[in-house]
Protein backbone atom coordinates (compact mmCIF):
# COMPACT_ATOMS: atom_id res chain seq x y z
CA UNK A 1 0.00 0.00 0.00
CA UNK A 2 2.57 2.34 1.27
CA UNK A 3 5.53 3.09 -1.14
CA UNK A 4 9.28 2.38 0.46
CA UNK A 5 9.71 5.72 1.02
CA UNK A 6 11.30 7.29 4.03
CA UNK A 7 11.28 10.81 4.69
CA UNK A 8 13.07 12.74 8.29
CA UNK A 9 11.58 15.13 9.92
CA UNK A 10 12.44 16.78 13.52
CA UNK A 11 9.60 16.98 16.08
CA UNK A 12 10.24 19.96 18.42
CA UNK A 13 8.74 19.80 22.47
CA UNK A 14 10.10 21.29 25.63
CA UNK A 15 12.33 18.64 26.18
CA UNK A 16 13.71 16.99 23.32
CA UNK A 17 14.41 17.12 19.11
CA UNK A 18 13.95 13.76 18.29
CA UNK A 19 14.92 12.61 14.98
CA UNK A 20 12.31 10.02 13.50
CA UNK A 21 11.46 7.81 10.14
CA UNK A 22 8.13 7.48 9.19
CA UNK A 23 6.58 6.16 5.86
CA UNK A 24 5.46 8.92 3.92
CA UNK A 25 2.01 7.93 3.43
CA UNK A 26 1.62 7.83 7.64
CA UNK A 27 2.58 11.42 8.15
CA UNK A 28 -0.41 13.49 8.55
CA UNK A 29 -1.52 10.94 10.76
CA UNK A 30 1.55 11.27 12.91
CA UNK A 31 1.40 15.14 12.75
CA UNK A 32 -2.30 14.73 14.02
CA UNK A 33 -1.77 12.77 17.22
CA UNK A 34 0.88 14.41 18.51
CA UNK A 35 0.64 17.73 17.99
CA UNK A 36 3.58 18.77 17.34
CA UNK A 37 5.24 21.30 15.01
CA UNK A 38 7.79 19.88 12.33
CA UNK A 39 10.72 21.78 11.96
CA UNK A 40 14.23 21.57 10.08
CA UNK A 41 17.49 22.07 12.03
CA UNK A 42 18.06 25.06 9.85
CA UNK A 43 14.74 26.97 11.42
CA UNK A 44 16.84 27.07 14.55
CA UNK A 45 19.66 29.81 14.29
CA UNK A 46 21.48 32.38 15.66
CA UNK A 47 18.27 34.77 14.57
CA UNK A 48 16.16 33.17 16.73
CA UNK A 49 17.97 34.92 19.50
CA UNK A 50 16.58 38.54 18.30
CA UNK A 51 12.97 37.72 19.04
CA UNK A 52 13.75 37.22 23.21
CA UNK A 53 13.50 40.35 25.13
CA UNK A 54 16.19 42.16 25.80
CA UNK A 55 16.73 41.69 29.74
CA UNK A 56 16.28 37.82 29.26
CA UNK A 57 18.76 38.21 26.35
CA UNK A 58 20.96 39.95 29.09
CA UNK A 59 20.59 37.42 31.55
CA UNK A 60 21.07 34.63 29.08
CA UNK A 61 24.17 35.91 28.24
CA UNK A 62 25.47 36.89 31.40
CA UNK A 63 24.90 33.27 32.27
CA UNK A 64 26.68 32.11 29.58
CA UNK A 65 29.80 33.87 29.75
CA UNK A 66 29.53 32.63 33.84
CA UNK A 67 28.77 29.12 32.86
CA UNK A 68 30.92 28.29 29.94
CA UNK A 69 34.02 29.70 30.66
CA UNK A 70 33.91 28.02 34.31
CA UNK A 71 32.64 24.95 33.57
CA UNK A 72 34.46 21.81 31.15
CA UNK A 73 31.63 22.48 28.44
CA UNK A 74 30.63 19.16 28.19
CA UNK A 75 29.78 18.92 31.85
CA UNK A 76 27.60 22.08 31.86
CA UNK A 77 23.93 22.10 30.21
CA UNK A 78 21.12 23.99 29.17
CA UNK A 79 19.51 23.34 32.89
CA UNK A 80 22.43 25.14 34.52
CA UNK A 81 21.69 28.04 32.38
CA UNK A 82 18.40 28.28 32.53
CA UNK A 83 18.61 28.24 36.83
CA UNK A 84 20.94 30.75 36.62
CA UNK A 85 19.50 32.81 34.15
CA UNK A 86 16.28 32.48 35.84
CA UNK A 87 14.69 31.84 31.93
CA UNK A 88 12.69 28.60 31.73
CA UNK A 89 14.60 25.52 29.79
CA UNK A 90 11.50 25.23 27.46
CA UNK A 91 12.46 29.15 26.09
CA UNK A 92 16.03 28.41 25.72
CA UNK A 93 15.55 25.54 24.39
CA UNK A 94 13.05 26.76 21.76
CA UNK A 95 15.23 29.78 20.76
CA UNK A 96 18.46 27.52 20.39
CA UNK A 97 17.46 24.48 20.37
CA UNK A 98 21.25 22.71 21.70
CA UNK A 99 23.64 23.83 24.01
CA UNK A 100 25.98 24.31 21.77
CA UNK A 101 23.87 26.42 19.61
CA UNK A 102 23.37 28.47 22.27
CA UNK A 103 26.96 29.17 22.95
CA UNK A 104 27.60 29.66 19.72
CA UNK A 105 25.05 31.93 18.97
CA UNK A 106 26.36 34.18 21.84
CA UNK A 107 30.12 33.80 20.64
CA UNK A 108 29.14 35.27 17.44
CA UNK A 109 27.62 38.35 18.84
CA UNK A 110 30.28 39.02 20.88
CA UNK A 111 32.47 38.33 18.35
CA UNK A 112 31.11 40.77 15.85
CA UNK A 113 31.42 43.38 18.41
CA UNK A 114 34.77 43.13 17.81
CA UNK A 115 35.14 43.06 14.19
CA UNK A 116 32.91 46.33 14.20
CA UNK A 117 35.51 47.82 16.35
CA UNK A 118 38.44 46.86 14.68
CA UNK A 119 36.40 48.29 11.58
CA UNK A 120 36.00 51.60 12.87
CA UNK A 121 39.71 52.00 14.60
CA UNK A 122 41.29 51.26 10.95
CA UNK A 123 39.20 54.18 9.85
CA UNK A 124 41.90 56.94 8.66
CA UNK A 125 44.99 54.28 9.54
CA UNK A 126 46.84 54.09 5.58
CA UNK A 127 50.19 52.94 7.16
CA UNK A 128 50.16 49.08 6.65
CA UNK A 129 52.68 48.58 10.09
CA UNK A 130 50.54 50.83 11.99
CA UNK A 131 47.08 49.06 10.98
CA UNK A 132 48.17 45.34 12.07
CA UNK A 133 50.03 46.95 14.92
CA UNK A 134 46.13 48.30 15.86
CA UNK A 135 44.61 45.32 15.26
CA UNK A 136 46.54 43.13 17.50
CA UNK A 137 46.22 45.97 20.30
CA UNK A 138 42.43 46.00 19.48
CA UNK A 139 42.33 41.68 20.01
CA UNK A 140 44.41 42.05 23.72
CA UNK A 141 42.76 44.65 24.63
CA UNK A 142 38.90 43.32 24.08
CA UNK A 143 39.60 39.90 25.51
CA UNK A 144 41.64 41.92 28.15
CA UNK A 145 38.10 43.77 29.17
CA UNK A 146 36.03 40.43 28.24
CA UNK A 147 38.35 37.87 30.09
CA UNK A 148 35.08 35.31 29.74
CA UNK A 149 34.87 35.47 26.47
CA UNK A 150 38.23 34.72 25.86
CA UNK A 151 38.30 31.62 28.29
CA UNK A 152 35.56 30.65 26.61
CA UNK A 153 36.69 30.14 22.75
CA UNK A 154 39.95 29.83 23.91
CA UNK A 155 39.97 27.59 26.82
CA UNK A 156 36.98 25.70 27.59
CA UNK A 157 35.16 25.18 24.26
CA UNK A 158 36.10 22.15 22.31
CA UNK A 159 37.83 23.27 19.23
CA UNK A 160 36.26 20.62 16.83
CA UNK A 161 33.30 21.42 18.18
CA UNK A 162 33.24 24.80 17.42
CA UNK A 163 34.58 24.36 14.37
CA UNK A 164 31.68 22.59 13.02
CA UNK A 165 29.40 25.62 13.19
CA UNK A 166 29.53 28.45 10.77
CA UNK A 167 30.41 30.52 13.23
CA UNK A 168 33.48 29.41 13.70
CA UNK A 169 34.54 31.16 10.34
CA UNK A 170 34.01 35.07 11.47
CA UNK A 171 34.40 35.96 7.99
CA UNK A 172 33.68 39.22 8.15
CA UNK A 173 36.66 39.31 10.18
CA UNK A 174 38.83 36.94 9.29
CA UNK A 175 38.04 38.58 5.38
CA UNK A 176 39.63 42.17 6.83
CA UNK A 177 42.26 40.84 8.11
CA UNK A 178 43.19 38.79 5.07
CA UNK A 179 42.57 41.83 3.04
CA UNK A 180 45.38 43.99 4.62
CA UNK A 181 47.76 41.07 4.54
CA UNK A 182 47.54 40.50 1.12
CA UNK A 183 47.57 44.23 0.48
CA UNK A 184 50.76 43.93 2.09
CA UNK A 185 52.10 41.07 -0.01
CA UNK A 186 51.59 42.52 -2.90
CA UNK A 187 53.14 46.29 -2.18
CA UNK A 188 56.22 43.55 -1.46
CA UNK A 189 56.33 44.53 2.21
CA UNK A 190 54.70 40.94 4.07
CA UNK A 191 56.34 37.69 2.49
CA UNK A 192 54.58 36.50 -0.62
CA UNK A 193 56.27 33.19 -0.07
CA UNK A 194 53.53 31.66 1.92
CA UNK A 195 49.74 32.15 1.81
CA UNK A 196 48.14 35.23 3.34
CA UNK A 197 46.32 32.45 5.58
CA UNK A 198 49.87 31.51 6.96
CA UNK A 199 50.34 35.16 8.22
CA UNK A 200 46.84 35.08 9.74
CA UNK A 201 47.56 32.40 11.70
CA UNK A 202 50.95 33.62 12.69
CA UNK A 203 49.47 36.39 14.30
CA UNK A 204 46.04 35.12 15.85
CA UNK A 205 48.34 32.01 17.48
CA UNK A 206 50.06 34.78 19.44
CA UNK A 207 46.76 36.32 20.48
CA UNK A 208 45.47 33.13 21.59
CA UNK A 209 48.87 32.10 23.25
CA UNK A 210 48.88 35.16 24.98
CA UNK A 211 45.99 35.35 26.68
CA UNK A 212 46.09 31.55 27.70
CA UNK A 213 49.43 32.70 29.58
CA UNK A 214 47.74 35.94 31.04
CA UNK A 215 45.25 34.09 32.49
CA UNK A 216 47.57 31.08 34.00
CA UNK A 217 49.89 33.99 35.47
CA UNK A 218 46.48 35.23 37.41
CA UNK A 219 45.83 38.36 34.79
CA UNK A 220 49.06 39.74 36.35
CA UNK A 221 49.53 43.30 34.41
CA UNK A 222 47.78 44.30 31.37
CA UNK A 223 47.31 42.24 28.53
CA UNK A 224 47.07 44.70 26.02
CA UNK A 225 50.11 46.62 27.45
CA UNK A 226 51.94 44.01 25.85
CA UNK A 227 50.55 44.80 22.75
CA UNK A 228 53.44 46.86 20.71
CA UNK A 229 56.46 44.24 22.22
CA UNK A 230 54.45 41.56 20.75
CA UNK A 231 54.23 43.30 17.46
CA UNK A 232 57.35 44.34 16.70
CA UNK A 233 58.15 40.20 17.17
CA UNK A 234 55.03 39.44 14.67
CA UNK A 235 56.89 42.05 12.22
CA UNK A 236 59.95 40.91 12.22
CA UNK A 237 58.81 37.36 11.06
CA UNK A 238 56.08 38.46 8.51
CA UNK A 239 58.01 41.07 6.74
CA UNK A 240 60.24 40.73 3.48
CA UNK A 241 63.00 42.48 5.27
CA UNK A 242 62.52 41.00 8.59
CA UNK A 243 60.88 44.46 10.15
CA UNK A 244 63.78 46.61 9.04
Amino acid sequence: MFKNHVKHYFYVDACSVVDVSILKGACNLVASKNRQKIVSEKDITKNDSLSLRPEVSKRLEEAVLDIFSNSDFHKANIRDVAKAAGVSFSTIYKHFGSKEQLVFTFVDIWLSKLTERIVDHLQGIENLKEKLRKVLWLQLDYYERNPHLGRIIFMTLPMATWMADETFEQKKMITLYLDVLKKGQEEGVLNSKVRAGILLDFMMGLVQRSFVMWVKRGGEGSLAAQANELFEIVWCGITVSGGD
